[in-house]
């Protein structure tokens, strides 16, 4: 069956351009990856990837990445001066390109992003009208769309540690819409990427973060156009 198209898919996002994909799905990237580090980066290196590489700068995709990074809005007026600002507030950042990376999609940026002593590594997909898809959190293969709040959880490769944290959720009354899990190894660090319909109580976040056996717990709002 053909997949359905909504009102969105026709008429795009709300936001400045001058393309979704080049503008509003390059800051939602970014904007996630603000959320999983937990805080507006000092420090960015930032790499575009095959037809990305070859129009950044005139599509505006430098700004968007640079307004996302600040934490910008779609819609927000100061992204044509997001270079402007960032400049002025001190980020420190660096971009790249790669023309020809055959295993990446076409649209596609790694984001490596830093507060201080805290680093995180992203690679993020712009898929147009705004649709992004983040790949790759810190090396591990994430693949969510950022529309749903979305869990992080980074923990040891345990037997049944899935079962469990899936259970601790349906006692927080969450519903889980997408789970995956990726892993370095058999008993190595595991990542677990769970997207739900609604937000987990704050109590059931410290305790996930209280397990021995988690290492992080990330918690991104969506992160809607």
């Amino acid at each position: 069956m053909a997949e359905k198209s909504s009102i969105f898919d026709m008429i795009g996002p709300v936001m400045i351009g001058p393309s979704s994909s080049h503008t509003a799905g390059v800051l939602r990237i970014a904007k996630v990856a603000v959320n999983i580090l937990g805080s507006i980066p000092d420090q960015a290196e930032i790499t575009f990837y095959n037809s990305f590489a070859r129009t950044y700068e005139g599509h505006g995709s430098d700004r968007a990445i640079l307004a996302g990074l600040m934490d910008f809005n779609t819609d927000d007026k100061q992204i044509k001066d997001a270079v402007e600002i960032a400049n002025q507030s001190g980020l420190k950042y660096h971009f790249r390109s790669v023309g020809n990376a055959s295993t990446l999609h076409p649209n596609s940026i790694r984001l490596v992003i830093s507060k201080g002593d805290k680093s995180i590594e992203a690679v993020g997909e712009s898929k147009g009208g705004g649709v992004i898809n983040i790949a790759e959190v810190n090396g591990f293969k994430a693949d969510f769309s950022a529309s749903l709040r979305t869990l992080i959880i980074f923990a040891d490769d345990i037997k049944g540690s899935i079962a469990f944290i899936a259970n601790v959720l349906a006692h927080d009354d969450c519903n889980i819409a997408t789970m995956s899990v990726s892993r370095k190894g058999k008993n190595d660090l595991a990542c677990q990427v769970i997207e739900m319909d609604s937000s987990i109580k704050p109590v059931t976040f410290e305790y996930l973060k209280s397990l021995s056996w988690v290492k992080e717990v990330i918690n991104i709002p969506a992160i809607v156009l």
